[in-house]
């Protein structure tokens, strides 16, 4: 959608989107054009009737449902929440008001008493509409404050959660750990305030456990590098291998084929991950979102979407040469529509190529490390490093720092040889 209104250059105006709208659905290209003007407008779906776009002058744009003058609800935000999902949502909660009057996703949940009711009532279908993360999130939540589920909130107060950190750190676990369970309830608490569920916080007295914010910083030795894409190019090999095999077998009793693998192509997604994350940087679950549309093979860059990137920001990396044959070759093997990596977990695959490559204590977010720590070994400034691993400060960068070549030593060169 382009619109060429504007209206104190914010973009267009509300009459102008919805004349261009107006009898058509919506489409994702409309809606990530949808700009945000001084007030809050809707854009409605020519094709799903009562499916509406809600855009905030903040930028915040949500879906909602409506099935009667005045009667709607929210269905969630996008990019979180997808125009397909939203669609689905939305087709089901008509129907849920066609036969009952109310859907059931608008009914009240009952009185939240309880953590347990805040997490299922209210937090747990809010968070997994909203975060890309929700449903790992409300099961953190669940897991690790099992003992708390049935206490009413009042009891969840800083005393019970200091006891619960000292065992929980004694059990083993690492502050860090720790930290980011605690950030979890306090998120969680923090809405229950905001919804009027709970008169103050009752955690904001509860600090972070100290933590060492340089840390170990493992990534791939040179000997390591060479092992692990061998043990990938091996893989790749036996896999193409057995494929024409099978084929084979198939030809001579008449059964239908599977698609060939080139000579030069990937057994499957593993290679082209683990290549993908040495020469990019990207998260896994950045990699696991990415979209063909993301990609730039002519730019040579690809888009790391706001919606799916840990600091809520978009970034374009830059491709490099290993990188760019990565993505040619795996796009010859694959449509063009559609994520790149249609699954979002390879922890098998990836612990039996490190244990093949002879590569010991190295997880897969370790890849992230080593582009990093290589891009500073080899001089790369630490902005330009922030920046393409989307880092929200420069603090967090500052961990590899000490990768720089000589940059200590030259420091303290600077005070010359001393007495003679």
């Amino acid at each position: 959608m382009y619109c060429k209104t504007p209206q104190n250059g914010a973009g267009c105006t509300y009459g102008a989107l919805t004349e261009l709208l107006m009898g058509t659905k919506l489409t994702l290209r409309t809606v990530e054009a949808a700009k945000p003007l001084a007030k809050p407008y809707e854009l409605r779906d020519g094709d799903i009737k009562g499916l509406l776009l809600r855009v905030q002058p903040s930028g915040v744009k949500s879906f909602v449902v409506e099935w009667g003058r005045g009667k709607r609800t929210t269905l969630g935000r996008f990019p979180v929440m997808t125009l397909a999902a939203a669609r689905t949502q939305a087709m089901a909660a008509l129907a849920d008001a066609a036969q009952h009057g109310t859907p059931e996703i608008a009914k009240p949940r009952g009185k939240v008493v309880t953590l347990g009711d805040l997490i299922n009532k209210e937090y747990g279908p809010w968070v997994k509409a909203n975060r890309k993360d929700g449903e790992a999130t409300v099961a953190r939540l669940e897991s690790t404050f099992s003992e708390f589920l049935t206490k009413p909130l009042s009891e969840v107060n800083a005393w019970v959660v200091e006891k619960w950190r000292s065992a929980r750190l004694k059990s083993g676990k690492t502050p860090a750990t720790v930290n980011r369970d605690l950030t979890a309830l306090k998120a969680c608490l923090s809405k229950g305030v905001e919804w009027e569920l709970l008169e103050t916080h009752p955690l904001t007295k509860v600090k972070p456990s100290k933590v060492d914010t340089q840390g170990r910083v493992r990534y791939l030795l040179p000997k390591e590098d060479k092992a692990l894409r061998k043990a990938l190019h091996n893989r790749d090999a036996k896999m193409i291998a057995e494929r024409k095999s099978g084929n084979r077998w198939r030809a001579e009793r008449e059964r239908e084929l599977l698609p060939d693998i080139p000579d030069d192509g990937f057994g499957d997604h593993l290679t082209p991950m683990v290549l993908l994350a040495m020469n990019t940087g990207l998260r896994r679950g950045e990699l696991t979102s990415l979209e063909w549309t993301d990609i730039d093979l002519r730019g040579k860059q690809l888009t790391v979407r706001g919606g799916n990137a840990k600091s809520g920001t978009t970034r374009h990396v830059p491709l490099n040469v290993e990188a760019l044959d990565v993505l040619k070759r795996y796009h010859r093997q694959h449509s063009s529509n559609g994520r790149l990596f249609d699954l979002t977990r390879v922890n098998k695959s990836f612990a039996a190529l490190l244990e093949s490559a002879g590569v010991a204590s190295l997880r897969f977010h370790d890849l992230r490390h080593s582009f990093a720590s290589h891009l500073v070994m080899a001089g790369a400034d630490l902005y330009v490093v922030k920046e393409l691993l989307g880092h929200a400060s420069i603090a967090m960068t500052e961990r590899y720092s000490h990768l720089a070549p000589g940059h200590k030593a030259k420091a303290v060169a600077l005070l010359g040889g001393g007495a003679k």
